[in-house]
Order: structure tokens, then sequence, then C-alpha cells
């Protein structure tokens, strides 16, 4: 997602798999919505990293989902995160306003600390460094 790298720096490849010969990094997090067609994607990924459909030599830091919606989540998607979390580690980033229209926030939420943390970044959003 285009706004998380903004945020954390890193490199958006969209719907495809990296490739490291090209210079594209070999640590990788998977990113989708908590929508239950972004929860699908981000399983069949895993899926295609354990059952070595991917590219060698990636190394999966954990999944990101990025809130498709304000509020709670259906009781259904809650539990197809618990699937997820089961195998892999599970960053959520909630629902955020700004971005929606393109602005930046004027604050980040704590979640985006934890993500910073996970990939070796700073956050660098104006006014969001820690």
């Amino acid at each position: 997602m285009t706004s998380l790298v903004e945020v954390l720096g890193g490199m958006d490849v969209g719907a495809r798999w990296p490739d490291p010969s090209l210079g594209e990094p070999r640590r990788i997090v998977l990113v989708g919505r908590t929508s239950a067609r972004g929860l699908r994607s981000v399983s069949r990924a895993l899926g295609a990293l354990n059952d070595g459909r991917a590219p060698q030599g990636l190394t999966l830091l954990g999944v990101v989902l990025v809130a498709d919606a304000p509020g709670r989540l259906p009781l259904a998607l809650l539990r197809r995160i618990r699937v997820l979390r089961s195998a892999v580690r599970v960053q959520r980033v909630p629902w955020i306003p700004a971005w929606r229209t393109g602005s930046d926030p004027k604050s980040l939420p704590p979640q985006l600390d934890a993500l910073a943390d996970l990939v070796g970044s700073e956050l660098y959003s104006e006014g969001a460094v820690s």
C-alpha cells in the first residue's frame, strides 16, 4: 500500500512478488485489507510462499492488515484473522480517514510504531517521527 510506504519507507511492488535479481527487496511484508477479499488474497499469498510458488530467497516479516472501513469487524472476518495469526505474525492498521482522501493524517496511530519496528524503519510522516 502506497500510504504505508510513504510513512515507513520500503517499496510497493503491487500484486506481484518482488524480484531480488532486479534489486527489489528480499525481506517482504504482505499487505491486505480486512475485507473478505483482502483476507483471501493474503491467505493465497501465504499458501504460495509455503508451497514454493513464490520466488526463492524471500523472507516474510509478517502480514499487515489495513482496516477496510471504520468500526469493528464482523465476527467472520475476526475469525479469519485469528487463523492467519496462528500461522504468521499479523499487524493491524486501523482506519485512517485522511488516507481515504489522499491527505496526511494529523497524527499516526500507535499501531504504526509496532509496524515500524517490524520492518526496521522509523516513521517519517511530517509530525509523526518518533
